[in-house]
């Protein structure tokens, strides 16, 4: 999931009168809402020079004035970037140092208060997924935690597909493999034509070794973009990879995949004659085929091809290389 950080428009809207956000109005600070102003002017101009700590300690004396952020609701935005400050002073390497884990623990008290106190859900929203990411795998490894974070994160989303793609992922490394795949489906019921989540569920299929579902979810894709290439050469280089890799197939299980891979990649072309990759992947696979053929006339007919295919690649690198394609 890509998150973006929001520091300087942040200290824009809380900083720059009329805008609306705070809820005194200009003229009409109290002096502790005044002091809170300064203190987040503070720890943005840290936050954004990544003085980490230095933007926490300005954070906190935001947070920790009570009476300013009961008259500027605004002021509890302070609560996720003091959140992300501690999150940014924490190194997951180091974990079990006492000192790097309370950075951690900040990070998750100060994004949970985040999402508690901020009314604007792209901010709630934004704050739930940065807490989702502390129990992650590369953090604190913690599914068991992180699963009712993302429950809350779709509550608030339930139309993006994102939020199902993360939380089955999430299933997907806890081994929880049906509640995977019921998560990837759903992704799929609520934007059926965004190829990227087709493919992401293929991905799915592909890693637990289901190749004929791995296939059809990437067929799906590629027929959601009718005139882009790209989808037709993915499709045939899982259908190269699997004849060229699995050997329980058949003989005719292979040579079904192969024709199957070729038909790909001549769509990718009909599409964009030049599209190297297509090319290449194409001349790979007639190579599969002509080591599978028996009759020695139809092999040199398709090693013929094929070395035609593999001298248009090598032509097109050598006008790249000499500046002259």
């Amino acid at each position: 999931m890509t998150i973006r950080f929001r520091a300087a428009s942040t200290a824009a809207i809380v900083l720059v009168c009329g805008t609306g956000v705070l809820s005194a109005g200009c003229g009409r600070y109290s002096l502790s809402s005044l002091q809170a102003a300064k203190a987040f002017k503070d720890a943005n101009a840290a936050y954004q020079l990544k003085e980490w700590k230095k933007a926490a300690e300005r954070y906190e004396a935001v947070v920790q004035n009570e009476s300013a952020r009961q008259t500027s609701p605004a002021f509890n935005i302070a609560y996720f970037f003091l959140g992300n400050s501690y999150d940014q002073l924490y190194k997951p390497a180091k974990q079990g140092d006492p000192q790097n884990d309370q950075y951690i623990q900040k990070a998750i008290e100060n994004y949970r208060k985040a999402a508690d106190n901020i009314s604007d859900p792209k901010w709630k929203k934004s704050s739930l997924e940065y807490l989702a990411a502390a129990y992650g795998s590369d953090k604190l490894n913690d599914p068991a935690k992180a699963e009712p974070v993302y429950k809350e994160i779709i509550a608030i989303d339930p139309t993006s597909p994102e939020n199902y793609l993360a939380i089955a992922k999430l299933y997907e490394d806890a081994g929880r493999y049906d509640d995977a795949e019921a998560q990837y489906t759903k992704a799929e019921q609520v934007k059926p034509n965004d190829p990227s989540v087709l493919a992401a569920k293929a991905g799915y299929y592909n890693r637990q070794g289901d190749f004929d579902k791995t296939i059809d979810a990437l067929r799906k894709a590629a027929a959601l973009e009718p005139n882009n290439p790209e989808g037709y050469h993915r499709v045939a280089t899982f259908y190269w990879e699997k004849a060229n890799k699995d050997y329980r197939l058949s003989p005719a299980q292979k040579k079904d995949y192969i024709e199957k891979g070729l038909s790909m990649e001549d769509k990718a072309l009909s599409l964009n004659p030049d599209y190297m990759d297509a090319i290449t992947y194409k001349n790979i696979l007639l190579r599969l085929e002509a080591r599978e053929e028996k009759d020695p006339k139809r092999q040199k007919e398709l090693l013929d091809e094929a070395d035609k295919l593999r001298n248009r690649v090598m032509e097109a690198q050598n006008r790249k290389r000499t500046g002259k394609g």
